[in-house]
């Protein structure tokens, strides 16, 4: 009988002929949040995803990336992507048989119940209620959009949501998944030392997040608020409140009109 101890680790082993990037050549995390980009460009990623707070989770197995490069399911010796838009008019289609292809071998790869999304300004407004379901989902497919857009039928046969950054046109989808992934991640578990800072943060309440002040307590013959060095924590916790309804009527009245609306709902 051997006396090696049993391993308790989380790795999930496959085999696979083609080494893998940066972020995926370690063994696959089995249960860990997964971030599967579909792009023409996977050498975009980490990108500024390898830095900082979602750089070190990333390192410490938190979460995984794992790019599906496009242009390997491509048509032809050339490996085409696209083509030109049915009915005529200007620029290039992803074709549905490349994507579908792609999609068909990412999806193996990632828990079914995780969603899958195209990056496209027709979509839905990405906010922080989206960041915090994407975090509570096991993961997500992301589709980098480019050229004039995706066949329709893609995502007609895959149930695919569409989702936008905001309401301006990038080049392609690269920019905005990094900056979705990016909100979404220091929201997992563990990936954010001070769980305190998502819960006063802007948006987490919905309202925009108070100011902040720090040492030295005059600058420029600017003080820090004397409440804030009280040690008063009541009186601080109602500055701050305050504070944030201020500038939250101030700056945007949309979410001023929800937060006011969701009040009256709880009465």
């Amino acid at each position: 009988m051997s006396d090696a101890p049993k391993s308790h680790g989380r790795k999930a082993i496959r085999p696979s002929l083609k080494p893998r990037e940066l972020m995926t050549e370690r063994p696959e995390l089995a249960r860990a949040w997964t971030a599967q980009i579909v792009t023409l460009f996977p050498e975009a990623f980490p990108g500024v995803l390898g830095l900082s707070l979602t750089g070190k989770a990333l390192q410490d197995g938190l979460w995984q990336l794992d790019t599906v490069p496009l242009r390997e399911f491509g048509e032809g010796k050339h490996r085409n992507v696209d083509d030109t838009p049915a009915g005529g008019g200007a620029g290039m289609v992803l074709r549905p048989d490349v994507m579908g292809r792609a999609l068909e071998s990412a999806r193996r790869r990632i828990s079914p119940a995780a969603p899958i999304l195209y990056l496209s300004p027709r979509g839905r407004r990405f906010d922080q209620s989206v960041a915090r379901d994407l975090a509570r989902a096991p993961g997500v497919t992301l589709i980098c959009g480019r050229f004039e857009g995706l066949d329709q039928r893609v995502l007609d046969h895959y149930g695919i949501a569409e989702i936008s950054l905001g309401d301006f046109v990038l080049t392609g989808g690269e920019i905005a998944a990094q900056a979705m992934l990016d909100a979404t991640v220091r929201l997992l578990p563990g990936v954010l030392g001070n769980a305190e800072s998502i819960e006063e943060e802007s948006f987490s309440q919905g309202l925009l997040e108070h100011p902040q002040y720090t040492r030295p307590a005059e600058w420029q013959g600017l003080e820090i608020p004397p409440v804030l060095l009280s040690g008063h924590h009541g009186e601080i916790a109602k500055w701050r409140r305050a504070q944030a309804e201020e500038i939250t009527r101030a700056r945007r009245p949309d979410l001023w009109a929800a937060h006011e609306a969701a009040k009256e709902d709880k009465t």
